[in-house]
């Protein structure tokens, strides 16, 4: 007697994201397992993530490094200047990296925060004399070659630009004082409104390390490694006072910090976290982002020896974060939550992506080992981008039962000139076996004898392709995966996946 043929439909397959930390048998099937290199596009599907296309034709000045950080300055008048970091230089342009370092002025590393106010732009870096740079001048400088320059300014890690002022902190010999400039003058540092103050008594846990600062809701945020401070009135920082501690949740990283409007995001030594404050509780709740990855995450920021780079991007709804030790950038959608609260995330492995910055009109520059790109197109500058979804492990909700695997049935769109292999395999051996097809075939043709039927194509000029692909083999529960090398827009939009259930086992 022929056995009823059952039938999981995955609908936007991983569009929940990537799950390390639950169970393979009793995940979601609208998790994955694996989601390399793709995004949660605004349709809620698995995409592949864009390329990069190289702006820089002449990096010269970079040597054999990279771009580590960049930045773009805008003043008033509209005028406009790219500056990047890398080769212990200071860096201006796009296709041809001029070298703007001020003479005589030696640099050994490259870990620069930069930041606009008033017209200029600053340059900080710990143990080295910040830097400035406006159209008046024409030049970057030394900050103390500047005409309205006083004082000594600190050689600090961390420079925030708000309430008409400069704060810095975290240089060599002190990581618990936080110096302020002058009102709407960030080179005066002694005389009018300019100062200091020293938290070491006020961390809600003994001692603790500045790490970076961040303004957000009338609120002067301190994040030190393992406990935050924010300071209410610092338009007035004589009078200042504190407003709320945390203990035991700090940040990792000066560069992991991101305003993103209505909130702060920050990598803390457990995650990602927000900090959102509640007005009318005057409380600063903290909520884990990254519950989905949270053992592989923490295992990635222990060994992280180098400098974390993150970026916001409203207009793609991410907040990229990179870690150089691991080679790994993990991509958090900020379109909205899961049910436990976290964000949905993606992985993007390699070394493509070494910095990030966010210009006033939307653009994302990329710091790589080329120079300078833009975050556009489907492929990272000339090589084609490798996207992988596999699923967590099916069991129809018949785990005890053997599944004999006929058909898998997925939907894709896009992916014009891409060739993709679906895979399936069974129990925990991985998905072991697999069908290629090029979609560049695809999208004019409809093939028969060969497994695959009745081609779509709709409307828009995006193919709407669906095969049909005989399986084999057979286990107790079955994983389906997808691996497609692109150089066009391509997701995920479907996986019907069609199974004979056996005997128990």
């Amino acid at each position: 007697m022929s056995q009823e043929i059952q039938t999981i439909n995955i609908v936007a397959p991983g569009f929940k994201g990537l799950n390390t930390e639950d169970s393979v048998l009793s995940m979601e099937p609208s998790f994955a397992t694996i989601a390399d290199n793709c995004v949660i596009d605004k349709y809620g599907r698995l995409a592949a993530r864009k390329g990069y296309e190289l702006l820089t034709t002449n990096a010269t000045q970079l040597g054999s490094s990279y771009i580590q950080s960049l930045h773009q300055f805008r003043d008033s008048g509209g005028n406009s200047v790219i500056f990047s970091t890398g080769n212990n230089k200071i860096l201006s342009g796009t296709t041809t990296l001029v070298d703007a370092t001020p003479a005589s002025y030696t640099i050994t590393a490259d870990n620069w925060k930069i930041v606009n106010f008033n017209d200029h732009c600053y340059f900080f870096q710990r143990g080295y004399e910040p830097l400035v740079y406006s159209n008046a001048l024409g030049a970057v400088t030394k900050m103390s070659s500047h005409p309205s320059y006083s004082a000594t300014v600190p050689y600090a890690n961390e420079v925030l630009a708000a309430y008409g002022r400069l704060w810095v902190a975290d240089i060599s010999s002190n990581k618990t004082t936080i110096y302020w400039s002058d009102l709407l003058n960030g080179q005066k540092w002694s005389g009018g409104t300019s100062g200091s103050i020293d938290i070491t008594k006020v961390w809600p846990d003994g001692y603790d390390e500045i790490v970076a600062l961040a303004a957000h809701n009338n609120l002067l945020i301190i994040f030190g490694k393992h406990s935050i401070i924010t300071y209410q009135g610092a338009e007035s920082p004589s009078v200042m006072e504190v407003a709320d501690t945390v203990a035991g949740v700090g940040c990792i990283s000066r560069d992991s910090v991101q305003h993103i409007g209505t909130d702060v995001l920050f990598m803390s030594y457990s995650g990602l976290k927000s900090l959102g404050r509640t007005i009318q509780e005057k409380a600063l709740p903290i909520n884990d982002l990254s519950l989905t990855i949270k053992t592989d995450i923490i295992s990635i920021i222990q060994r992280e020896t180098g400098n974390v780079r993150s970026l916001y991007s409203p207009e793609n709804s991410f907040y990229l974060v990179f870690f150089p030790t691991s080679t790994t950038i993990f991509s958090f959608d900020i379109k909205g939550t899961l049910e436990n609260g976290a964000y949905r995330v993606t992985r993007w492995p390699g070394d493509k992506f070494k910095s990030f910055h966010r210009l006033v009109n939307g653009d994302v520059y990329i710091g790589t080992t080329g120079g300078m790109g833009k975050y556009s197109g489907y492929m990272d500058n000339t090589s084609p981008i490798v996207v992988k979804y596999y699923s967590p492990n099916l069991t129809f909700n018949a785990p005890s039962k053997l599944k004999i695997l006929k058909k898998l049935r997925p939907t894709i769109i896009g992916g014009s000139s891409s060739s993709v292999s679906f895979k399936w395999g069974y129990d925990f051996s991985g998905a072991t076996n697999s069908f290629l097809i090029s979609l560049d075939n695809y999208a004019n043709n409809a093939f028969y004898g060969s497994s695959q039927y009745g081609i779509d194509q709709y409307t828009s000029g995006i193919n709407y392709i669906t095969p049909n692909i005989n399986t084999t083999g057979n286990g107790t529960s079955i994983v389906v995966a997808m691996e497609a090398v692109v150089s066009d827009y391509l997701s995920l939009q479907e996986f019907n996946v069609l199974t004979m259930l056996g005997k128990t086992i």
